[in-house]
């Protein structure tokens, strides 16, 4: 089996456009220069362009996700470097760069969504260049930013005009699950810190909008995507009160049956445990037969309606909520309604019921 190849984080191509940057300014172009991680690791970043000013300089690096499926691999960061004299080192976010706007992330409301790790690997790129006598601001852009963070999770986050220079190591690792996690972690701080206990958790793009739909508020409503499980200990860390699961059957089913990680290739069995609720409810043998000769969820709906076993899918809500509060040892309730793609209710719970009310829902 072929080793997938690691890349570099938006991060560290900054950091290395600044360094690259200011030794244009020294009269010095480099192809490719040296940045630090802040765990210490020394990486090589080849540089696309650089030109020196009197009073600083520019340099552009592509961005290299190895064989992680980043949606930011191949955009042009770059950055402008104007040396100042004093010791004071400034990042600024240029065109394309996002601010941020609402609390709970971790840089201020106000200041460029730069996070602490960049800002750092940035700091000593400067430091490894000028004199303790010197200074600089550093005005990081991207051409495609703004464009490219209407596919990102910013606009949920709060961070408007640009997306988010991050990366807490400086490397991505190829297809990495954890870093995947990390970047939905922050819609459940950015909730708190709006001052709200309860939290509406959607799988997806789908769910997120059934549920504006049924008028649930905006401002409260977390994606998952498969990581179910993570982001119910996510909303126990930051100590969540309530939540709501809101989705599709497909993905909820799952969660009736004690499964987290959502995606099919982890785990399926969702026509397996519809068919197992509804045996357990007196469906005939044939009922069965037809539900595990589907291919999807979504298929088998006609087929529960026709045997008149609808009031199944309260049961499978009810079941996902208590397999949810089991796994976070109940450190907060647990509400679940499960929907068609159409956008219809089949299923709901009594928890749900008085959560969604308290949130206004027009159910």
């Amino acid at each position: 089996m072929k080793k997938l190849r690691s890349g570099i984080t938006t991060g560290t191509c900054a950091a290395a456009a600044t360094k690259a940057a200011l030794f244009a300014w020294r009269g010095e172009s480099r192809d490719e220069v040296e940045v630090t991680t802040p765990q210490g690791i020394v990486l090589s970043v080849k540089v696309a362009s650089s030109v020196g000013y009197s009073n600083g300089g520019q340099a552009s690096v592509i961005k290299d996700a190895g064989d992680d499926p980043d949606i930011t691999n191949g955009l042009e960061i770059t950055v402008s470097v104007e040396v100042v004299t004093n010791q004071a080192i400034i990042i600024k976010a240029g065109t394309g760069v996002g601010i941020v706007t609402k609390p709970g992330l971790s840089v201020p409301v106000g200041q460029p969504a730069i996070n602490p790790g960049p800002q750092k690997m940035i700091i000593q790129a400067v430091r490894d260049v000028l004199n303790d006598n010197l200074g600089a601001i550093v005005t990081v852009s991207i051409p495609d930013g703004e464009t490219l963070a209407k596919r990102t999770l910013n606009p949920i986050l709060g961070v408007v005009g640009g997306i988010s220079i991050i990366g807490t190591t400086g490397i991505v690792e190829p297809m990495s699950e954890d870093a995947f996690k990390n970047s939905l972690t922050p819609q459940i701080s950015v909730v708190k810190a709006a001052g709200f206990d309860d939290i509406i958790f959607v799988p997806g793009k789908i769910g997120h909008d059934i549920a504006v739909k049924y008028k649930l508020p905006k401002e409260q409503i977390v994606q998952t995507s498969n990581f179910i499980g993570h982001m119910l200990e996510s909303a126990a860390h930051f100590k969540i009160k309530r939540v709501l699961l809101f989705g599709h059957l497909g993905k909820l089913v799952k969660v009736a049956a004690g499964i987290f990680h959502t995606h099919n290739r982890v785990a399926d069995g969702r026509l397996e445990t519809l068919a197992a609720y509804m045996a357990a409810n007196g469906a005939p043998r044939a009922a069965i037969q037809e539900i595990l000769n589907c291919v999807t969820t979504e298929a088998a709906i006609p087929i529960v309606d026709k045997y008149s076993m609808n009031y199944v899918y309260n049961v499978l809500a009810s079941r996902a909520s208590m397999r949810a509060e089991r796994y976070v040892f109940g450190d907060f309730k647990v509400g679940t309604v499960i929907v068609t793609l159409a956008g219809e209710i089949l299923g709901i719970d009594d928890t749900a019921r008085e959560i969604g009310g308290s949130l206004g829902w027009s159910i």
